[in-house]
């Protein structure tokens, strides 16, 4: 009896130890498989942050290329935009001196345009067609005038408009076929383009090219 105690003793002790290893074994294990969990998580947190900053920088890389390389584009846009707006100043003052005929004296203004446009024009009769508003401001000798400042013999009537808008004259042979108006706002709309382009290649924005003339 009491051998069957002992034997049952001892095999409990050793069951007891037994388990006591594995359990040793089970949480040494464990705690090998967490540093392991922790060190390969580490490792690949570490990864993921140089991976994370390797695209930031390559984006901020990229950026700034980008804003490199449109600092041009934008410089002669504004450029641009600051000439357009100059050539639109100075266009605006002409207009606003011509209408208050600032600067010229209209009567021989008005010879001069009318009989620049006759020199350019085939025949010998034409009419010089004006505002009802130069009546007062244009004498008897106007016609004479611009036909001997034409350059060669031709026959002028002059003729005062109620449709007429605008300073200066509109010139017209016989039959009407050949007109050339010659207002001051409308010789200005005329000449503005190339008047422009003397502008910029005169402040050596663009290359100089030969001149046009002014037509009809």
């Amino acid at each position: 009896m009491t051998t069957n105690q002992d034997s049952a003793g001892k095999l409990s002790a050793e069951i007891l130890a037994d388990a006591r290893r594995k359990a040793e074994e089970i949480v040494v294990r464990a705690h090998k498989d967490a540093e392991a969990f922790l060190s390969g998580s580490a490792s690949e947190a570490d990864k993921e942050r140089q991976n994370i900053f390797d695209q930031a920088h390559a984006e901020a890389d990229r950026q700034s290329a980008l804003i490199l390389a449109a600092v041009p584009i934008e410089i002669g846009r504004q450029l641009l935009a600051r000439v357009e707006g100059l050539l639109e100043s100075i266009h605006d003052e002409a207009c606003q001196r011509l209408v208050a005929r600032d600067g010229f004296e209209y009567r021989e203004t008005l010879i001069a345009l009318a009989s620049d446009a006759i020199r350019q024009m085939a025949g010998i009769e034409f009419v010089v067609k004006l505002s009802c508003a130069d009546q007062t401001l244009v004498d008897d000798g106007l016609a004479e005038d611009i036909a001997r400042r034409a350059g060669r013999s031709v026959s002028i009537t002059i003729s005062h408009e109620e449709n007429i808008i605008g300073d200066g004259a509109i010139i017209e042979d016989l039959g009407a076929r050949q007109v050339w108006d010659n207002r001051l706002l409308k010789r200005l709309e005329r000449l503005w383009p190339e008047l422009r382009r003397q502008i910029a290649v005169q402040a050596a924005l663009v290359p100089q090219i030969g001149a046009k003339g002014d037509d009809p």
